[in-house]
């Protein structure tokens, strides 16, 4: 038995968004790991006055991170552009639109959790402020676990489009003569 293996011709261009695709995809998902990492270990070592210091780490990633989600979904969307829409792109398009929903959302909230811990400590707070407190905490860790595995899962439906789709890099025209020749 033969195998026979179509080889894919694929553009400058459409190698320049794949290599920022995945640079993207590294910076996104490197920072939530290490964000995550930092956030349990300011958590167990630091007094609460310590950790609202930390907010600093949020706003200097947040550019980075905004950039690096930026770019792996504008790259994405610009490799799957003119391919026949089908279930997989429209899930891709679905998880994209709700990480990036859920991601903005985890920002305001982040920010109003900094506001009601400054609150507590300089003692201007009321006497609902902790239980505020405690439930902007559950709150953050839900977003935190949902960012993270909408991320993940946007990261494997891209590895499945990539993998199912050998001639996605090339374009639609190859993606055609793949199709009609029997090799993708």
């Amino acid at each position: 038995m033969t195998r026979r293996t179509l080889k894919m011709q694929t553009s400058p261009a459409s190698d320049v968004l794949t290599g920022l695709l995945l640079l993207g995809c590294s910076v996104w998902v490197s920072g939530l790991i290490s964000i995550f990492l930092v956030a349990r270990v300011a958590r167990r070592a630091l007094l609460p006055v310590e950790r609202v210091a930390f907010r600093g780490l949020g706003r200097a990633y947040g550019p980075v991170g905004g950039a690096a989600l930026g770019v792996a979904l504008g790259c994405g969307a610009a490799l799957l552009w003119g391919h026949a829409w089908d279930a997989a792109l429209a899930a891709a398009t679905a998880l994209a639109a709700c990480l990036a929903a859920v991601t903005a959302t985890g920002v305001a909230q982040a920010r109003g959790m900094t506001r009601l811990r400054q609150d507590a400590l300089s003692g201007q707070g009321d006497v609902t402020l902790d239980g505020r407190i405690r439930r902007g905490a559950l709150g953050a860790a839900v977003l935190r676990a949902a960012i993270a595995a909408l991320s993940l899962a946007l990261v494997a439906l891209g590895v499945v489009l990539a993998t199912l789709r050998p001639c996605l890099a090339a374009g639609p025209v190859a993606a055609a003569m793949a199709t009609a020749t029997g090799l993708q």
